[in-house]
């Protein structure tokens, strides 16, 4: 199989290799553009709708053509062919990606530019990036999108910021138009089409302890300046998953997600009512894509749940939970659990007095109106356990 990055000026790009490759191939797959731009006839054979690969892994040791846009392996087919295949089945000729050729048209520094795949994913996973001065570049599912992105950015409060459409790019059509994402009235946008953003507003904070406002609640929220020391104790690491148990109103799960890149968590709330608050919250922060929830109470629900990095206990803590999670948590496991009963606090000093670990009680504070004064307003103290499997 021959992977061959394609431009929009078709076959005039491609090297002496791809025409050969394409020369000699029977099946030339790709998308109803791609195949036109190669002028492949007969043997072109579109993808299915559903995406899927099956078609070329049934071609197995025939000579086949794959054509992606650009890079095949930068939000191309490459990654997902290459599953199935052996290193030696395969080779590829890329073309430069979308990325490149706008950075190219725009003087944008590459590696100081983030390069993101909305094509596939909502905007909102861009929420947790946009910060003064970030500049990204996107691409997107069609022309229509372009208008959407600008009407999402406003709605963030990234009104003001510098929107660059490119379309086509790499052919004899492309063309680049700038606006700002408030003032975005441009017309006639075709695809393909990539989306470069010159932030200007502030952006989310970056530090654990989201605002409580932030988030849809009910007043079943692990506070600010708890969830900080909870995180702290957490301590989300890239790729790893966590099992957050009585979520509430799942800010501890939402900051796992944001604190690394492509940490997940699985959410555990037996209250249908809180399941709603959860799921919008993971909508709003642009984590719903890492962020499983499940219905029901701990331990009965865990069975079949994917084995996570870390667990987070913060509402419905009890000897059997406790029990259930050692007997089934594998060794090197973090667990942390939060308790502000005299029964919870209790049941962690035990479990403390068990199998060690570290305890924490934390004994917060803040200034509220006193009659004509002011005075400190106490919250509840809360004891932390945290261990490692």
């Amino acid at each position: 199989m021959t992977l061959i990055g394609l431009g929009e000026d078709g076959l005039d790009g491609l090297s002496s290799a791809s025409r050969r490759a394409l020369d000699e191939a029977e099946i030339i797959f790709g998308g109803p553009r791609h195949l036109a731009l190669v002028d492949a006839g007969p043997r072109g054979q579109a993808w299915p709708v559903p995406f899927s690969t099956a078609p070329v892994l049934a071609a197995r040791g025939r000579p086949v053509v794959v054509l992606a846009s650009g890079d095949p392996f930068w939000h191309g087919a490459g990654g997902s062919l290459l599953r199935d295949l052996d290193r030696a089945e395969w080779v590829s000729h890329p073309a430069p990606s979308c990325f490149t050729l706008a950075a190219n048209m725009l003087g944008w520094k590459l590696e100081a530019t983030l390069c993101l795949g909305l094509h596939a994913a909502p905007f909102s996973s861009l929420l947790p990036l946009l910060g003064r001065d970030t500049q990204a570049i996107c691409t997107l599912r069609d022309g229509d999108a372009a208008r959407a992105l600008a009407q999402w950015l406003q709605a963030q409060g990234h009104g003001s910021s510098r929107l660059h459409i490119l379309e086509r790019l790499g052919g004899p059509h492309a063309r680049c138009r700038s606006t700002t994402a408030q003032a975005f009235d441009l017309t006639g946008v075709t695809a393909p089409v990539v989306a470069a953003i010159d932030v200007t507003g502030a952006g989310m904070p970056q530090a654990s302890g989201l605002p409580d406002a932030a988030f849809a609640s009910d007043g079943q929220i692990t506070k600010r300046p708890v969830r900080a020391l909870t995180l702290s104790a957490l301590a989300p690491r890239h790729g790893e998953h966590l099992w957050d148990i009585g979520g509430g109103s799942g800010s501890v799960s939402v900051e796992w997600c944001l604190a690394a890149r492509g940490a997940t968590a699985t959410t555990f709330e037996p209250r249908a009512d809180r399941l709603m608050n959860i799921r919008r919250n993971a909508e709003t922060f642009g984590v719903a894509h890492r962020m499983t929830v499940v219905e029901g109470r701990a331990p009965d629900v865990l069975g079949g749940q994917p084995i996570p990095h870390c667990v987070f206990v913060g509402g419905g803590g009890s000897q059997a939970l406790l029990d259930a999670l050692w007997n089934i948590l594998p060794a090197g496991t973090r667990l942390v659990a939060n308790g502000v009963t005299l029964e919870t606090e209790t049941l962690l000093m035990q479990a403390h007095a068990r199998h060690g670990g570290h305890l924490l009680k934390a004994e917060i504070a803040e200034a509220g109106p006193l009659g004509a004064m002011r005075g400190w307003e106490r919250a509840r103290p809360v004891l932390q356990w945290s261990v490692t499997r």
